[in-house]
């Protein structure tokens, strides 16, 4: 499938910002599952400087500098992807146990230095042993690694209210596990921490899923949103993508833009201003399946 994808933010200040100094995390990865086809990032008013680069997880980064006098703010990228179907759980039959998996990790040979980077708290997901006991209920004697990570992704969704207002950016993971409610990032990041304080290696992805709107109703511009999921490593089939919030294993409606090791290495945006006092955020995304682009 190609998708279209428009994701806007504009920030509304209540006295002049004199600088203006961003990070964004806009441009979609290519990987075997995902196809870049185009990318254009603007930027009203206009950088007066601009640059482009990877970071340390090999994500796109655009950094703009303003230096012209604003009260608004708008940032608006726009590409599009070609996405494929990726394996099922049917495909997954020589997946090994989780224990076997933790003891290879705790090895720490060079052969998973990758997954190495993804396995220790961080200031967002911080491991525990009320983690740990959350994902046994899942990670059962010798069951296999992505069954088990299954098992957890239904455990979320099932355990799980999805609540805009029960959460934001800074709520710890303690209250999400206590509290039941959450959004996306902070099931996503539920979930990496459980699993990593079992041992076991996850990454934090951001990127957008694509809804389908009621029967008979028409796609909404702007009703979507940035959207996150987890993926699990697993030795023999590599990186393998959840999604707890939907209660899936990634298909071809989930569309990647980075990853890191929680929402603090991928941030759609972020930055530093000079003036601004009060800010106001909107956020709008739309995604729009074009054609099936690949056979």
């Amino acid at each position: 499938m190609r998708y279209q994808v428009e994701h806007r933010t504009i920030y509304n200040y209540d006295i002049a910002v004199i600088q203006s100094q961003q990070l964004l995390h806009m441009m979609p990865r290519e990987t075997p599952y995902q196809q870049s086809v185009s990318y254009t990032l603007v930027c009203e008013p206009q950088p007066a400087e601009q640059s482009r680069r990877l970071d340390f997880f090999d994500n796109h980064n655009d950094y703009v500098t303003i230096l012209i006098p604003h009260q608004s703010l708008q940032v608006t990228s726009r590409f599009q992807v070609d996405v494929l179907p990726r394996p099922t759980m049917l495909t997954f039959t020589d997946s090994p146990a989780w224990e076997q998996v933790q003891a290879t990790l705790q090895s720490q040979g060079t052969q998973h230095i990758e997954a190495m980077r993804y396995i220790y708290s961080t200031v967002k997901v911080k491991s525990s042993e009320a983690l740990a006991d959350f994902a046994r209920s899942c990670f059962t004697a010798q069951r296999p690694l992505l069954e088990a990570a299954m098992a957890l992704t239904q455990q979320i969704y099932q355990e799980f209210e999805f609540d805009p207002q029960a959460t934001d950016v800074a709520t710890p993971l303690d209250d999400v596990l206590k509290g039941k409610r959450g959004v996306c990032q902070d099931f996503a990041h539920l979930m990496i921490g459980a699993m990593r304080s079992l041992g076991l290696s996850c990454r934090y992805v951001s990127g957008y899923i694509l809804t389908h709107p009621p029967a008979g109703q028409p796609r909404l511009v702007g009703a979507d949103a940035s959207h996150a999921w987890v993926s699990v490593y697993c030795p023999v089939y590599g990186w393998v993508d959840f999604d707890p919030t939907n209660n899936c294993l990634v298909q071809h409606e989930h569309i990647t833009v980075a990853w890191g090791r929680d929402f603090g290495d991928v941030s759609p945006m972020r930055g530093v201003v000079l003036g601004g006092g009060q800010q106001q955020l909107d956020v709008s995304v739309t995604v729009t399946p074009l054609e099936y682009a690949l056979t």
